[in-house]
């Protein structure tokens, strides 16, 4: 009983070592954060839209942008997926997302990456999850070009905090310069910007409205085939609208990729 206790005494130490953390993970007897805002986040949120999710994902590939402390990273190889690559720019949530795996006895790699350099990746996935990262990002649309472009072969599950009407108007593929009304309609996407802080984070640049994150999936290249719950959408890669005009990636050194 006391090798029991003094186990379960080191793991909370390690838990502790590397706080604080945002995803509230169980590892063993312990949760790694009881009293977070949220509540069980992010388990609560996932059971709302897991459905979604295959329950079996053998042979497959899942790449996790912004991976956090590893959630999704570990629900997706407990459903049986071949790779798990999670990917953040945080060095101490990669510490704690690599912690998270060892306890969990889970064979899943964790590397330091920013989103603009998923192409340095060389491969692509059957599986990208893309949550809780959009509007952290100064370059959002970039981001979502860069995913399908490098590393998104199949499914996209993508999340993004809304704000602003749940309203989606059916927009004309082309209106003259003098049509003014539309843009004050509700339902016309739009990107809000935040230029000091919100909820206590200055890395909060953007917030899209439903019909923005709808619109930009699209034009990114993903057409939306089920809105698993009210932020979250999974999405199938497909052809990117205009790109024989130069839609698509961007790069400031090379101009539009061809």
């Amino acid at each position: 009983m006391k090798d029991l206790d003094d186990k379960g005494d080191e793991l909370l130490r390690r838990i502790e070592a590397l706080a604080p953390w945002f995803h509230n993970l169980r590892l063993g007897d312990h949760q790694t954060a009881p009293g977070h805002f949220l509540g069980d986040f992010p388990r609560t949120k996932f059971e709302r839209f897991s459905h979604a999710v295959p329950k079996d994902l053998s042979g497959k590939s899942v790449l996790d942008i912004g991976c956090n402390a590893g959630f999704y990273s570990l629900e997706m190889k407990r459903r049986g997926a071949s790779r798990v690559l999670g990917v953040d720019h945080d060095p101490r949530y990669l510490d704690q997302a690599r912690f998270a795996a060892e306890v969990s006895g889970l064979d899943i790699e964790f590397r330091q990456l920013e989103v603009y350099d998923v192409g340095s990746l060389g491969e692509t996935f059957d599986v990208v999850i893309f949550m809780g990262v959009l509007y952290h990002l100064r370059h959002p649309l970039l981001a979502l070009d860069l995913i399908r472009e490098h590393v998104a072969r199949g499914t996209l599950i993508f999340q993004s905090l809304q704000r602003g009407s749940e309203s989606v108007m059916e927009v004309p593929k082309e209106v003259s310069f003098s049509e003014e009304a539309m843009f004050h309609h509700e339902g016309y996407p739009a990107l809000y910007f935040i230029e000091h802080w919100y909820a206590e984070d200055w890395t909060n640049w953007w917030v899209p409205n439903r019909a923005c994150t709808e619109a930009m999936l699209r034009a990114a290249g993903f057409a939306i085939e089920t809105r698993a719950s009210e932020d979250v959408y999974i999405c199938r890669v497909t052809d990117v609208p205009y790109s024989h005009w130069g839609a698509g990636a961007a790069y400031p050194a090379k101009g539009a990729a061809r």
